[in-house]
């Protein structure tokens, strides 16, 4: 395809003519959206006052991009095809919200942003200004799912949104300077996943328009076999479209994307027709091509199209340079609008035809509004897989291993509207029950060993890789497309996609509270477990409750953090978050086996209340309290129960008001309550002045910072991790902590008036356990055997 001859056939001089017109009006739109605040269509001399005063936005992917969408539109057209459309520099956003406005759905949607020149004006003017829109594809823009704000997930979300849609076709623009960055870098694997009989199919170009901000990109500035080389070693089949000019482009653009749509599709129509899903080399597009292509060449001696000064605005002064204004107006000129839009300001009528219709245009592609697509999950009664409890306190459970029952059951009553993700740690994570419903996907080599207990499946629905970032993207785009899922993780390892969870929450806000078209999403839900109470094995590198702070920084709108004390409360916990719409839902509860406390009844009740007392373990008998001991998290309930059952004996007297918190955002005044409750209901729980000693599984910061308007706030005194421990035993960990059962007697002994003068006997005693129990733990390498079966007294 190197010869322009040979591609003379794709277009006919008719279609290049109109394809050409449609482009430059993509053209004239990104940049008149950057600079125009009147005389949208330049009916009149360019003047000062037609600019805008702030500059911004993003030029020089746009061209590119719009090359890729309008010849995408042929395609749609000519074989009925379902295509969205992901973009990689969503800064690039101009590109975008162009081909919405000339499809005529951004109007549908936004009616004072008409096809005419008043709405046009409108249009121009909102984009990074005051009170408008972002210059990234934001949630207001129609046909994204990805805003781009961030580099390195266009092409993970790319494959999350194509798995379980046979017949979606999702194009993707990397950009190369997104290629550089680690998320992206690991997703090009996502190929060796795509099943070609039951998924769609995307199509990555690689957008490679040389520079970034004010830098060469890497794969910009590397022989051509060697750039090959690299994609044919990542499996694709890479095709490449090279140039700058114009007409060459288009008959190569269109011609080679024409050539990928029907290779694709003769792809999967032998997978579908004869069951064989060896995995496909998919093509991919290297789309070479000036930064800020058709735009101003050289500025003040500067060379700009084709360099890092096109990246963001090339002309930065033309409201007071008349040099730059008359540079400005020769550029948009250049365009030709006069022969674009009509007399109204509309579209041409022989170009407002190259756009699909309906649903099939990519901005109206129900796909990338995935909650008109949702159905909610067919659930099986989580009450079903409910641990026995016949005393609070008296037997252990695996919290994960009873969850992964009920998942597995999730899974094999929606096989194709729900996953599971992980980073090869479903089994580690005791949630191997799930592989009885499906195994994981692999559509890699096989050797003879796999059969022993390997789980591989080219139908698997366990998305396991060794890369939380791809996961997060897969599992993203699947949600922001209708689906649902499962993600579970080791707890010092979720950071890895802090920064993805803060994108996918801040889309959610936005989306949830100012985005009306915009229908619910499911949740994404993640299960953080492998938990820092019990990483003493591993090390201090292991021990990281950190998480939860990240997440507490986003609205309660949309985020929540659950800390299940027991099986039972993980299995409501569960159910609930499956069933939600347009949140992230963080649930804590760790693998090992714990005390479990609560049958099912009652552990509804309290998921449903989120905090409350539990009297069995309070010795207050509806009266004020000399102490509240509070608690979060597994570890932390059980420490927090074992130092109750330490006071009780030693003082029996004492009244304790023993409460423990599911729901972390509860501490929080005026957040959702569901029944009706107040946040009155819950100050009670911490009475008016008497001493709360808080047990949590986190940075105790974290509890001030939630309930600092809380009544009684300051007489809350919180434990948590405080980094400290390495290689420990359980309890020897929480002892350096302070959150073991011993501290926490001593602290309390030291802060309720009536016993710190008699209790000092005691406290010498709790220091003894302390002491004794390390020994122990340095001599045997493991805690004493009543410490390891500790249960509730009967």
């Amino acid at each position: 395809m190197d010869s322009v001859a040979e591609l003379t056939a794709a277009l006919s001089a008719e279609e290049l003519r109109k394809i050409d017109a449609y482009w430059r009006a993509c053209n004239y739109l990104s940049a008149g959206m950057i600079y125009l605040r009147a005389n949208p269509l330049l009916r009149e001399p360019l003047k000062a006052a037609h600019i805008k005063n702030r500059l911004l936005g993003h030029w020089g992917s746009d061209p590119g991009q719009s090359l890729i969408w309008v010849h995408l539109n042929r395609l749609i057209r000519k074989y009925d095809l379902d295509v969205i459309y992901i973009s990689g520099p969503g800064h690039g956003a101009p590109a975008t919200l162009a081909n919405c406005y000339l499809e005529g759905h951004y109007s549908e949607i936004y009616p004072d942003k008409s096809c005419d020149e008043a709405g046009l004006l409108k249009f121009f003017k909102q984009f990074s200004f005051p009170g408008g829109i972002g210059s990234h594809c934001t949630p207001e823009t129609p046909g994204s799912i990805h805003e781009g704000g961030e580099l390195g997930y266009s092409l993970s979300h790319a494959y999350g949104a194509a798995f379980d849609n046979p017949d979606l076709i999702v194009a993707v623009a990397v950009g190369d300077g997104e290629a550089e960055t680690g998320p992206l870098a690991t997703s090009w694997h996502s190929n060796k996943f795509l099943n070609p009989i039951r998924d769609g199919a995307v199509l990555p170009v690689l957008h490679l328009n040389g520079y970034k901000i004010a830098n060469p990109t890497i794969l910009a500035r590397i022989p051509h076999k060697e750039l090959e080389a690299l994609f044919v070693g990542y499996g694709y089949k890479p095709y490449f479209v090279e140039g700058d000019d114009p007409a060459e482009m288009h008959q190569k653009m269109a011609a080679t994307l024409e050539e990928c749509i029907l290779e694709i599709r003769s792809l999967q129509e032998h997978a579908r027709t004869t069951g064989d899903c060896t995995r496909p080399r998919w093509p991919m597009i290297v789309l070479r091509s000036p930064k800020g292509w058709t735009g101003p060449k050289v500025v003040d001696g500067h060379k700009v199209e084709g360099s890092w000064r096109a990246h963001q605005v090339p002309l930065s002064d033309p409201g007071t340079n008349p040099r730059s204004l008359g540079l400005l107006e020769d550029w948009l000129r250049s365009y030709k609008p006069e022969e674009l839009f009509d007399s109204g300001g509309k579209l041409a009528a022989e170009l407002r035809e190259l756009a699909p219709a309906g649903s099939r245009r990519i901005s109206a592609n129900p796909h990338a509004n995935g909650g008109l697509l949702r159905k909610d999950l067919e659930l099986p009664d989580f009450r079903d897989f409910a641990v026995k409890v016949a005393a609070p306190g008296g037997s252990y459970a695996p919290p994960t291993d009873v969850l992964a029952h009920f998942l597995a059951e999730v899974m094999r009553r929606n096989m194709s509207t729900f996953r599971v993700f992980g980073p090869d740690e479903t089994s580690s994570n005791r949630l191997t029950a799930i592989y009885a419903a499906s195994k994981k996907t692999w559509l890699g080599e096989y050797m003879a060993e796999d059969a022993d207990g390997g789980e591989l499946d080219v139908a698997g629905r366990v998305m396991e890789m060794l890369s939380e970032h791809t996961l997060e993207g897969w599992f993203e785009g699947y949600v922001l497309t209708g689906r649902h899922g499962f993600l579970s993780t080791y707890e010092a390892f979720v950071h890895v996609i802090d920064s993805m969870f803060n994108q996918h929450a801040k889309w959610l806000e936005k989306a949830k509270k100012e985005v009306a078209w915009r229908a619910a999403i499911p949740s994404v839900n993640l299960l953080i477990t492998s938990l820092v109470w019990r990483q003493d094995h591993n090390g201090f590198t292991h021990q990281d409750p950190g998480f939860l702070d990240v997440v507490t920084n986003k609205s309660p709108d949309v985020v929540r953090i659950y800390l299940p004390p027991d099986a039972n409360c993980l299995l409501s916990v569960a159910d609930h978050c499956l069933r939600s719409h347009d949140y992230v839902n963080v649930i804590v509860a760790d693998k090992q086996e714990h005390l479990q406390y609560l049958n099912m009844a009652d552990a509804v009740k309290h998921c449903t209340k989120g905090i409350g007392i539990w009297d069995w373990a309070s010795s207050d008998d509806c009266e004020d309290p000399d102490v509240v001991m509070a608690c979060a998290g597994d570890i932390a309930t059980m420490e927090s129960l074992a130092a109750v059952a330490i006071l009780k004996e030693k003082f029996p007297e004492l009244k304790i008001r023993f409460v423990n918190v599911v729901d972390l955002f509860r501490l929080m005044p005026e957040s959702e309550h569901p029944h009706g409750l107040s946040d009155r209901d819950f100050d009670s729980l911490f009475t008016s002045d008497k001493p709360v000693i808080f047990n949590f599984h986190s940075y105790p910061s974290l509890i001030h910072k939630l309930s600092y308007r809380r009544q009684n706030h300051e007489n809350i005194h919180v434990r948590g991790y405080k980094e400290k421990g390495n290689i420990n035993t359980p309890l020897e960990l929480a002892i350096l902590n302070q959150i073991d059962r011993y501290n926490l007697a001593i602290d309390v002994i030291d802060r309720v008036a009536g016993l710190r003068s008699i209790g000092a006997h005691v406290k010498e005693w709790l220091k003894g356990q302390i002491i004794e129990s390390v020994e122990y733990a340095h001599a045997e390498g493991i805690d004493k055997e009543e410490i390891r079966n500790w249960k509730w007294p009967a």
